[in-house]
């Protein structure tokens, strides 16, 4: 890109207002500042809801009994003496049970000793050697959204990764690590595969679709069409957001990792290192391959034999992954000659937690206004009353449709949890479109794709604290604001490129699944 055209793109409206979005954003205090500031703003509007009786009523699934009960949902406060009482005697467990904490540490001790071992470097160079430029940016994209069958490893293996991966190719790290993040995020209900989102969806479906018609049954499989095809449009318009309007703007960047930026060229030492790395690897995932196939294996679930729904090996996968980072960073460290001794290994490990020091501190704060939020009820009366406005307007068809997409979008702003939004919006919105005609697997789509696309922009979503602190390895000045404004576009255009082929889909008449309409048929 010439200098006229990157300033014309940098003068663009457009990219004016991410710029405002950035300045004003990083114009707020530090991250830990900013939680502990919405974290009081919850405790004062907590009281003031319940002081004025903000409430809501609707039939909201009970996931332990996984039945319909109909709850009168009221603001708790957290400035009474119950409420005071939450706050300090949760403060820790508030903490150390936040969700991300344990996944980012764990993961951490095994992506933090290849990236000390030098095997990370080694592959990114031996990747830079192979890999035609063109693809790289597809091919982040596209891993992140294959990561979500894997939970939610792609939040602490991938973006990072992807940053490092750029800057491997000479590219803007950060360029990278929002590529990664929003095949991640962005495009978390995608996927070419059925996964563990499929599969704690439909059973809440299922339970929502029977207060009409208690025989019917949403398939683990009822959305996988849509979703196969939507795993390409994410890729493409991940691809062109990345290379058209987020690296852009970003513009060069002038720091480079030595590690990464000396000659791609591996020495003898280095590429037999890389060699046994490699193929201890393999052998190791090979293990578990074999380890899964026989229908009594401990990684299946015991009662279904299922290897995603209630399966060790999905419910361990964090530590398989992070066994699958440390063991051949040891092989590549004793033949590199990285780690002569255990105790390098040992310091190693040291090193990556005292790198997650900021991390920790800011998930602290992070973590009381989450759950602060959630005692409140606030999302969920929020989520209630969304649902009953959306139910008063009384359209039909794609129009419909498309509101209801934008009604979970924004809903999602707030409450970050998908099965927790969908217990509340599912025994609302399936019957009610079922009446009209329309079949639960197209109801729980286009919840799906709205759940998804705000999840880049979200300060409520459990891994938004992380990948601000990812971020700022980059950047030192970049904050809330940077991340904001540079995940933005993508937001956008998922959300216009995915709802416009959900339109298209209802208009050809085109399956959801396998054997599932759009049509439902009492």
């Amino acid at each position: 890109m010439s200098k006229k055209d990157n300033k014309k793109n940098k003068d663009s409206i457009f990219n004016k207002f991410l710029n405002v979005v950035e300045i004003t954003g990083n114009k707020l205090p530090h991250p830990i500042t900013l939680f502990a500031i919405l974290a009081l703003i919850i405790v004062v509007l907590s009281a003031i809801f319940e002081a004025l009786g903000v409430s809501a009523t609707g039939e909201i699934m009970n996931t332990k009994t996984m039945e319909l009960e109909e709850k009168t949902i009221t603001t708790v406060s957290l400035l009474s003496g119950e409420g005071i009482t939450y706050m300090i005697k949760n403060a820790i467990s508030n903490f150390t049970g936040f969700a991300p904490l344990g996944v980012v540490l764990v993961t951490m001790l095994g992506v933090g000793c290849a990236e000390g071992s030098g095997y990370i470097t080694a592959a990114m160079k031996k990747l830079v050697s192979k890999t035609p430029a063109k693809l790289i940016t597809p091919v982040v994209v596209f891993l992140g959204v294959m990561s979500n069958v894997a939970s939610d490893v792609g939040y602490v293996v991938l973006v990072p990764i992807g940053a490092i991966v750029f800057m491997a190719y000479k590219r803007h790290p950060l360029a990278g690590l929002a590529a990664a993040f929003s095949g991640v995020s962005g495009g978390f209900s995608a996927n070419l595969l059925i996964g563990t989102v499929d599969s704690l969806l439909a059973g809440i479906s299922t339970e929502a679709a029977a207060i009409l018609n208690p025989s019917y049954t949403v398939e683990v499989t009822a959305n996988w069409f849509f979703m196969f095809v939507s795993t390409f449009l994410i890729v493409i318009l991940g691809t062109v957001v990345t290379d058209k309007i987020v690296e852009p703007r970003l513009g060069n960047f002038e720091k480079t990792d030595e590690s990464v930026d000396k000659a791609t060229e591996l020495t003898p030492q280095e590429n037999k290192a890389l060699k046994w790395a490699n193929i201890t690897l393999i052998t190791f995932i090979l293990l578990i391959v074999i380890w899964a196939i026989p229908q009594n294996s401990l990684l299946r679930n015991s009662e279904t034999g299922s290897l995603i729904s209630g399966a060790l090996l999905i419910d361990g996968i964090i530590v398989f992954v992070t066994l699958g980072f440390f063991i051949p960073s040891i092989v590549y460290g004793r033949i590199s000659g990285t780690y002569k001794s255990e105790k390098d290994i040992g310091d190693q490990l040291g090193k990556n937690m005292a790198s997650m020091g900021s991390y920790i501190a800011l998930t602290f704060v992070a973590a009381q206004f989450v759950n602060y939020f959630n005692y409140t009820n606030i999302g969920s009366i929020l989520a209630l009353k969304g649902a009953e406005f959306l139910g008063n307007i009384g359209l039909t068809g794609a129009p419909l449709m498309v509101l209801f997409i934008l009604l979970t979008a924004f809903i999602n702003l707030f409450m970050g949890s998908a099965s927790a939004k969908w217990t509340i919006l599912a025994p609302v919105f399936i019957p009610m479109f079922m009446q009209l005609g329309y079949s639960p697997e197209l109801t729980q789509v286009a919840y799906r794709i709205g759940d998804s696309t705000t999840n880049l922009i979200s300060p409520l979503m459990t891994y938004f604290a992380m990948i601000v602190v990812f971020a700022k390895k980059y950047d030192k000045d970049s904050g809330i604001g940077t991340l904001i404004s540079t995940m933005l576009p993508y937001s956008i255009m998922f959300l216009i490129g995915w709802t416009i082929l959900l339109v298209i889909w209802m208009v050809l008449g085109l399956p959801l699944g396998p054997g599932v309409s759009m049509i439902y048929q009492n």
